[in-house]
């Protein structure tokens, strides 16, 4: 159990790939008058053209990834994809801030936010799909950034997200951004009452 300040709150957001998660998730930061951070997770692939270390992930190699998680530096860790790259939320990012009074987000899947409940129990789960599995298969389809195989490979993730989706506390269904996040933030103010 992770011992934190009452006036700091841990917020899950999940959804399959597609779903708009981090678009929604960029808006809340921006939008919401709560003291939020965004946990930035650890991962081994290697940074995309346009990103930052510390600001999209932080970028780290495979050994230094297994000695981390070798020393339970993770709150949860995963293959992501079976793409042989590994990612991971740290612990110490997590209980700083909430020791500190924010409310984190973390924008992991299902796997690693059932994880992070063995840890944390009292956060707030938040799941954001795209209303239908068509309309998934459309945004993944249409942004252009994955194979055939790929998308595939993320529906069948999808499917399986879905199924198991109503073990989250609040879901959204992300058909207009600002008011997937309007409808978020109203969440937590509540639970900040």
């Amino acid at each position: 159990m992770v011992a934190t300040k009452s006036n700091g709150k841990l917020v899950i957001i999940s959804g399959p790939s597609g779903a708009g998660k981090s678009t929604v998730v960029d808006l809340l930061l921006k939008n919401c008058k709560l003291p939020l951070k965004l946990s930035v997770s650890a991962t081994t692939r290697p940074p995309r053209e346009s990103e930052v270390d510390g600001e999209a992930y932080h970028f780290i190699d495979e050994p230094s990834f297994t000695q981390l998680r070798e020393q339970d530096a993770f709150l949860e860790y995963k293959d992501v994809f079976a793409s042989g790259y590994w990612y991971g939320t740290l612990r110490e990012t997590v209980t700083t801030g909430l020791n500190h009074g924010l409310w984190v987000i973390l924008e992991i899947d299902i796997q690693g936010a059932f994880s992070v409940l063995n840890s944390i129990p009292d956060a707030t789960t938040i799941f954001i799909h795209a209303g239908s599995m068509e309309e998934l298969e459309r945004r993944l389809t249409h942004r252009g950034t994955d194979s055939p195989e790929s998308i595939n490979r993320r529906l069948q993730v999808a499917r399986d997200e879905m199924s198991i989706s109503e073990k989250y506390m609040h879901q959204i269904t992300n058909s207009d951004p600002m008011q997937a996040m309007s409808d978020i933030c109203s969440i937590l103010e509540k639970v900040g009452d």
